[in-house]
Protein backbone atom coordinates (compact mmCIF):
# COMPACT_ATOMS: atom_id res chain seq x y z
CA UNK A 1 0.00 0.00 0.00
CA UNK A 2 0.90 3.43 -0.78
CA UNK A 3 1.14 6.28 1.90
CA UNK A 4 1.13 10.06 1.81
CA UNK A 5 1.80 12.65 3.84
CA UNK A 6 0.18 16.08 4.18
CA UNK A 7 -0.11 19.10 6.25
CA UNK A 8 -3.15 18.74 8.59
CA UNK A 9 -6.01 20.66 8.23
CA UNK A 10 -9.37 21.16 10.28
CA UNK A 11 -11.34 18.44 8.44
CA UNK A 12 -8.66 16.50 9.94
CA UNK A 13 -9.52 16.82 13.54
CA UNK A 14 -11.94 13.63 13.96
CA UNK A 15 -9.39 11.21 13.03
CA UNK A 16 -6.22 13.21 14.84
CA UNK A 17 -8.69 13.11 18.21
CA UNK A 18 -8.97 9.18 18.01
CA UNK A 19 -5.63 8.21 17.23
CA UNK A 20 -4.66 10.52 20.06
CA UNK A 21 -7.01 9.33 22.43
CA UNK A 22 -5.79 5.92 21.34
CA UNK A 23 -2.36 6.56 22.48
CA UNK A 24 -3.70 7.92 26.07
CA UNK A 25 -5.44 4.83 26.34
CA UNK A 26 -2.54 3.07 25.86
CA UNK A 27 -0.56 4.59 28.24
CA UNK A 28 2.77 3.94 26.08
CA UNK A 29 3.72 7.47 24.73
CA UNK A 30 1.91 10.01 27.06
CA UNK A 31 1.86 11.18 30.72
CA UNK A 32 -2.07 12.44 29.57
CA UNK A 33 -4.50 10.41 31.10
CA UNK A 34 -8.00 12.28 29.86
CA UNK A 35 -9.14 11.33 26.59
CA UNK A 36 -9.51 14.98 24.40
CA UNK A 37 -12.66 16.23 22.73
CA UNK A 38 -12.48 17.20 19.16
CA UNK A 39 -13.04 20.74 20.09
CA UNK A 40 -9.88 20.31 22.69
CA UNK A 41 -7.71 19.13 19.56
CA UNK A 42 -9.35 21.64 16.92
CA UNK A 43 -8.19 24.35 19.61
CA UNK A 44 -4.70 23.04 19.63
CA UNK A 45 -4.45 22.31 15.97
CA UNK A 46 -5.42 26.60 15.48
CA UNK A 47 -3.55 27.74 18.19
CA UNK A 48 -0.21 26.57 17.10
CA UNK A 49 2.53 29.08 15.44
CA UNK A 50 2.91 29.07 11.71
CA UNK A 51 6.06 27.18 12.04
CA UNK A 52 4.85 24.28 14.55
CA UNK A 53 3.06 22.14 11.79
CA UNK A 54 0.91 18.95 12.60
CA UNK A 55 1.32 16.23 9.57
CA UNK A 56 -1.17 13.61 8.79
CA UNK A 57 -0.15 10.12 6.84
CA UNK A 58 -2.84 8.93 4.67
CA UNK A 59 -3.31 6.05 1.97
CA UNK A 60 -4.48 6.72 -1.81
CA UNK A 61 -8.06 7.02 -0.95
CA UNK A 62 -7.24 10.16 2.12
CA UNK A 63 -8.05 7.40 4.99
CA UNK A 64 -5.94 9.22 8.50
CA UNK A 65 -3.56 6.33 9.99
CA UNK A 66 -1.48 8.86 12.32
CA UNK A 67 -0.27 12.31 12.72
CA UNK A 68 3.11 14.45 13.87
CA UNK A 69 3.22 17.45 15.28
CA UNK A 70 6.18 20.09 15.51
CA UNK A 71 6.03 21.42 19.00
CA UNK A 72 7.24 24.65 20.89
CA UNK A 73 10.62 23.22 23.09
CA UNK A 74 10.75 26.23 25.04
CA UNK A 75 9.46 30.06 24.71
CA UNK A 76 12.46 31.76 25.24
CA UNK A 77 13.66 33.18 21.93
CA UNK A 78 16.77 31.57 22.20
CA UNK A 79 15.38 28.37 21.82
CA UNK A 80 13.33 29.20 18.50
CA UNK A 81 15.58 26.96 16.36
CA UNK A 82 14.70 23.76 18.51
CA UNK A 83 11.15 22.05 17.87
CA UNK A 84 10.10 19.21 20.29
CA UNK A 85 7.73 16.65 18.35
CA UNK A 86 4.99 14.06 18.93
CA UNK A 87 3.99 10.86 16.58
CA UNK A 88 0.67 9.03 16.98
CA UNK A 89 -0.15 5.88 14.68
CA UNK A 90 -3.50 4.81 14.75
CA UNK A 91 -3.17 1.51 17.05
CA UNK A 92 -4.17 -1.22 14.37
CA UNK A 93 -1.69 0.38 11.88
CA UNK A 94 1.79 0.32 14.94
CA UNK A 95 4.67 -1.34 13.38
CA UNK A 96 4.27 -0.96 9.83
CA UNK A 97 6.44 1.77 8.82
CA UNK A 98 4.11 4.37 9.01
CA UNK A 99 6.26 6.19 11.91
CA UNK A 100 9.00 6.45 9.97
CA UNK A 101 7.31 8.20 7.08
CA UNK A 102 6.04 10.58 9.29
CA UNK A 103 9.20 10.88 11.05
CA UNK A 104 10.51 11.70 7.80
CA UNK A 105 8.10 14.35 6.60
CA UNK A 106 8.19 15.73 10.41
CA UNK A 107 12.07 16.27 9.86
CA UNK A 108 11.67 17.93 6.09
CA UNK A 109 8.89 20.36 7.79
CA UNK A 110 11.18 21.36 10.61
CA UNK A 111 14.61 21.92 8.17
CA UNK A 112 11.88 24.26 5.92
CA UNK A 113 10.68 25.74 8.64
CA UNK A 114 13.72 27.12 10.07
CA UNK A 115 14.24 24.68 12.60
CA UNK A 116 17.89 23.04 13.61
CA UNK A 117 17.14 20.74 15.73
CA UNK A 118 14.48 18.22 17.07
CA UNK A 119 14.38 17.02 20.57
CA UNK A 120 11.85 14.22 22.14
CA UNK A 121 11.13 13.12 25.68
CA UNK A 122 9.57 9.39 25.37
CA UNK A 123 9.40 6.52 28.33
CA UNK A 124 11.95 4.54 28.94
CA UNK A 125 10.25 1.74 28.69
CA UNK A 126 8.73 2.23 25.26
CA UNK A 127 11.80 0.30 23.40
CA UNK A 128 9.69 0.47 19.79
CA UNK A 129 9.74 4.50 20.02
CA UNK A 130 13.28 4.55 20.96
CA UNK A 131 14.07 2.15 18.11
CA UNK A 132 12.32 4.42 15.78
CA UNK A 133 14.22 7.51 16.69
CA UNK A 134 17.69 5.91 17.13
CA UNK A 135 16.88 4.10 13.38
CA UNK A 136 16.37 7.87 12.45
CA UNK A 137 19.89 8.74 14.11
CA UNK A 138 18.35 10.49 17.21
CA UNK A 139 20.56 10.52 20.28
CA UNK A 140 19.90 9.73 23.64
CA UNK A 141 20.65 12.47 26.09
CA UNK A 142 19.62 10.74 29.45
CA UNK A 143 16.99 9.38 31.22
CA UNK A 144 15.09 11.54 33.65
CA UNK A 145 14.19 8.93 36.95
CA UNK A 146 11.11 8.83 38.02
CA UNK A 147 9.80 12.09 35.95
CA UNK A 148 5.79 11.96 35.13
CA UNK A 149 3.30 10.18 37.25
CA UNK A 150 0.72 7.69 35.41
CA UNK A 151 -1.69 6.01 36.67
CA UNK A 152 0.17 6.33 40.39
CA UNK A 153 3.78 5.43 39.39
CA UNK A 154 6.47 7.14 38.37
CA UNK A 155 8.01 6.52 35.09
CA UNK A 156 11.04 7.06 33.72
CA UNK A 157 11.85 9.87 30.59
CA UNK A 158 14.37 9.25 28.35
CA UNK A 159 15.12 12.62 26.20
CA UNK A 160 16.30 12.30 22.37
CA UNK A 161 17.43 14.72 20.45
CA UNK A 162 18.73 15.36 16.36
CA UNK A 163 20.31 18.23 14.86
CA UNK A 164 19.01 18.64 11.26
CA UNK A 165 21.69 20.38 10.18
Amino acid sequence: MCYFTRIANIDDIPYITQIYNEGIEDKIATLETDSKTEKDMEAWLTNRSESHKVIVITDQRGKIYGWASLNTFNNRCCYSGVADFSIYIKRDMRGKGLGKLLLDALEKTAKKEGFHKLVLSAFDSNEAGKRLYKSRNFREVGTYIKQGLLDGQWVDITVMEKLLD
